[in-house]
């Protein structure tokens, strides 16, 4: 938790931050609303990803009633995802929508289980069975294509909603430079309304002013705040409680903005928690967040940790060619072992030693030293674009993450997870503060956010706070997503060296 005064930990997108706030505005008429064609897009599209391999697999196994079957499992899909929300304009587009296919799918193949046992139907149930599962796959293509637009729209203005800021200035100035640096959200802030007499930084300009003490007339705040907020033409006001803005003054404030017809935002002062894990509850007149502790133990834990381990054995399997050639290259390019083994800190703190295909001379070690004023990177790592230890064969291996191949063992020891933070050097570890040991609450990953947003690109603060991020709010679908941007950054190569 940070107050906005504070410098406030963020998670950077893989492109580069963002340097001013306002975005480019939207031309009249096209702001403040996402396309309307996302929503019959995105009923379209699940209706065909459930229906079309439905169609298909009944059509060749019996050749009869595949149209009925298909027509079934398609509405019976879109009910499912209406009566949980995903078709909300709210939610169209988001990335919180990317994950809802397979709990959606559960649900759908126990409605389907209920029917089939109330009407007595005795169509192939292991067929039925497999004609759905392209459906997780599909529908996630869909909403995935949907948000990858929302994104580019966002980045140039539109599909926005015009914000008023409203709290004292260094929390308006918090909570505007967050906004500032990512463009993945709906927000552009158009103006602000400090409290007292201090200014803001010049990251949006003053529309209002109110002032430190409560008034005694509730128009003293609500008539500088709608002006402003009629002048600007904003979609929504978004207040920083603090203490010269306390609960009963929020309240008076909230009146006049909903009787206005002006939507209102409290921001309560979490960063980087997942909506997942908060909820909403109303106990004795007061509003509290409930925030639920991030997955650790329970089924998902042990699931994460079976399918670890097998995925890895499969991939050992499935790439032993690649693991010989690489082998091979590497004997051939320079002088030492193939397999280059080093002390890393897992989770807890305990070290374990990890494998990677050699990409240095077989002195690298002895020769950090000699390179310690040349490190490029802000932080507790060593990085150097053009490391001069580095050989031909290593610089492709680095490019493509082939040298990685080798830490699968590790996963199937149980040493490292597919998906989690970057594996930590002993001397990093041991010049961790506080917050920055919580990156070894998980186990270290083969990928991670790091791998998929920048990679050696980002700096120390930003891998910080994406290892942050995932170890507070982790789950089976954020793995799933890391995954599938794993393979786009292997492929593009950024910023590995």
């Amino acid at each position: 938790m940070w107050l906005f005064g504070e410098t406030m930990p963020h998670a950077p997108m893989t492109r580069p931050a963002r340097t001013q706030v306002i975005r480019e505005q939207p031309p009249v008429g096209r702001r403040g609303g996402k396309p309307a064609w996302y929503a019959p897009a995105a009923v379209l599209g699940d209706a065909a990803a459930a229906g079309a391999p439905v169609c298909a697999a009944f059509a060749r196994a019996e050749g009869r009633n595949a149209v009925a079957y298909a027509t079934v499992a398609a509405l019976s899909w879109l009910l499912v995802r209406t009566a949980r929300d995903r078709y909300a304009g709210r939610r169209l587009g988001e990335r919180d929508n990317l994950g809802s296919a397979l709990p959606d799918w559960l649900v759908l193949i126990g409605l389907l289980a209920v029917v089939r046992a109330a009407t007595g139907e005795e169509s192939p149930f292991l067929l039925a069975l497999a004609a759905l599962v392209p459906c997780v796959p599909a529908s996630a293509a869909v909403h995935a294509l949907l948000h990858r637009h929302l994104l580019a729209q966002r980045r140039t203005g539109r599909a926005v909603r015009r914000a008023l800021v409203i709290g004292e200035a260094q929390a308006v100035d918090g909570l505007v430079s967050h906004l500032a640096k990512r463009t993945d959200h709906e927000f552009v802030v158009v103006g602000v309304c400090p409290i007292g007499d201090e200014d803001p930084h010049d990251l949006a300009p003053v529309a209002a002013r109110l002032g430190r003490q409560a008034p005694s007339r509730m128009s003293a705040d609500s008539a500088p705040v709608l002006e402003a907020a009629r002048r600007l033409g904003v979609d929504v006001v978004v207040v920083v409680p603090g203490p010269h803005l306390n609960g009963a003054r929020l309240r008076r404030l909230s009146w006049a903005l909903h009787g206005a017809q002006c939507p209102l935002m409290v921001v309560p002062g979490l960063t980087e928690v997942a909506g997942r894990r908060v909820g909403v509850l109303s106990i004795a007149g007061l509003t509290m967040l409930n925030v639920a502790p991030p997955l650790k133990r329970g089924f998902a834990a042990l699931l994460k940790s079976v399918t670890d381990r097998l995925g890895a054995a499969l991939l050992i399997v499935l790439l032993a060619p690649v693991f010989a050639a690489v082998a091979l290259a590497v004997r051939l390019d320079s002088p030492g072992p193939v397999v280059h083994r080093q002390t890393r800190i897992g989770r807890g703190g305990a070290p374990f030693t990890m494998a990677k295909f050699r990409t240095m001379v077989a002195d690298a070690e002895r020769l950090r030293h000699q390179l310690a004023g040349t490190n490029e990177k802000d932080g507790r790592m060593f990085k150097m674009r053009r490391d001069p230890r580095v050989t031909r064969v290593g610089r492709v291996l680095r490019r493509y993450s082939l040298d990685e191949l080798p830490q699968l063992f590790n996963v199937v020891r149980g040493d490292m997870s597919l998906v989690g933070p970057r594996p930590p050097l002993p001397d990093e570890v041991a010049g961790y503060d506080e917050m920055e040991r919580r990156r070894l609450a998980v186990k270290p990953g083969l990928t991670g956010l790091w791998q998929v947003s920048g990679r050696s690109d980002l700096s120390w603060d930003e891998t910080v706070a994406l290892d942050l991020g995932y170890v507070d709010n982790w789950s089976l679908s954020v793995d799933i997503g890391v995954l599938v941007r794993t393979v786009r950054a292997v492929l593009a190569g950024t910023g590995a060296y």
